[in-house]
């Protein structure tokens, strides 16, 4: 999962600071749906943006309780709810939403991970079927700070304890709450369909000239044949708000990084690196502005392991050669967002 991987360094980097920053966010989601306000109608809950009949279904048909609450969050009131089966049926289960503006980015869940899927079916979003099931929306709003909504959902429980059908369902909750979110909000950007079906599949590794994801078109003969690049490693493409792609290099466990990042997923990763510069220390990164909640993409080249003079480390590839690589990964990957690169 990509947050863990990104704490892990700015940890290293920042002495563990970073690691309260972020607890914190966590802590502000865990507390105060355990119960509290439980009994609450379905129109109290996230001001009635909670879709009760995607829950329910989540649920299989039994009667629910509702409970959440509101905070604040870097400046923004963020809101938070959950659904789960009354008098216990679910063995704990609950369905959890948050509901924020873009301009909130803190603690962005599926938004930030590079290991999820395009939700797809024409909406800009993230669904991750790790260890719980995740799912994140963001939708045009310019009444909203960042002129973005983010809704985020999940599952509080091992995805092997659900069906596939409850997984899929994590989707659907996830963006019909999106669509009840939206019109309350007044925002003015497209609206996807309702999943039919939710994507599952992870990484793959394939030869670079057989890649379709999000390595396509990123290296071309020139670049494969002068840095002896063979196989990548990525995943399926859409709306997905982050995406990796991971190139081979022919020194033992050395690889490119080349990483996306939009709306609230990119302002949490410049926010990141600005703050924690060390980090990303050899890193060539470029952004770019899109229209709408998408904001302004970020896109990075990162070499592992990290170039270390000091340590014998040295760069398998050259400035140019890295700067055309994120040029061309950047430029297939706005394409898919519908924000053209230059």
């Amino acid at each position: 999962m990509r947050s863990i991987r990104g704490l892990g360094r700015r940890t290293k980097a920042a002495g563990g600071a970073l690691v309260l920053t972020l607890t914190a966010g966590g802590l502000i989601w865990g507390f105060g749906l355990r119960g509290d306000g439980s009994g609450q109608s379905p129109a109290d809950t996230c001001r009635g943006a909670l879709a009760v009949e995607e829950a329910e279904a989540f649920f299989g048909g039994a009667g629910l309780e509702f409970g959440g609450h509101t905070s604040e969050w870097v400046g923004h009131e963020i809101e938070y709810c959950a659904a789960w089966a009354r008098g216990g049926e679910s063995g704990g289960v609950r369905l959890e939403l948050n509901i924020r503006p873009a301009a909130a980015h803190r603690a962005s869940g599926a938004a930030e991970d590079s290991s999820a899927t395009p939700i797809g079916f024409g909406w800009n979003g993230s669904f991750v079927s790790g260890h719980t099931p995740e799912a994140a929306v963001l939708v045009d709003c310019a009444p909203l700070p960042g002129k973005g909504l983010l809704v985020l959902a999940d599952a509080r429980e091992d995805v092997e304890e659900l069906s596939d059908e409850q997984v899929a369902q994590v989707a659907r909750f996830t963006t019909e709450s999106a669509r009840r979110a939206a019109e309350r909000f007044g925002c003015e950007g497209p609206l996807g369909q309702r999943p039919s079906t939710v994507d599952r599949a992870g990484w793959r590794t394939l030869p670079l000239a057989r890649t379709e994801g999000t390595c396509r078109d990123v290296a071309d003969s020139r670049d494969t044949s002068r840095l002896g690049l063979t196989t990548a490693s990525e995943m399926p493409v859409g709306g997905a708000l982050t995406e990796e792609c991971s190139l081979k290099l022919p020194a033992k466990g050395h690889h490119v990084r080349l990483s996306a990042y939009y709306g609230p997923s990119s302002q949490q990763e410049i926010y990141l690196d600005n703050r924690y510069p060390g980090s990303v220390k050899g890193a060539v990164t470029r952004s770019h502005p899109c229209k709408g909640a998408l904001g302004t993409a970020y896109f990075k080249f990162e070499e592992f392991p990290r170039p270390d003079a000091e340590k014998g480390v040295r760069s398998s590839v050259r400035s140019e050669d890295a700067q055309r690589l994120l040029t061309s990964f950047a430029t297939a990957s706005g394409s898919r967002h519908g924000c053209p690169v230059t």
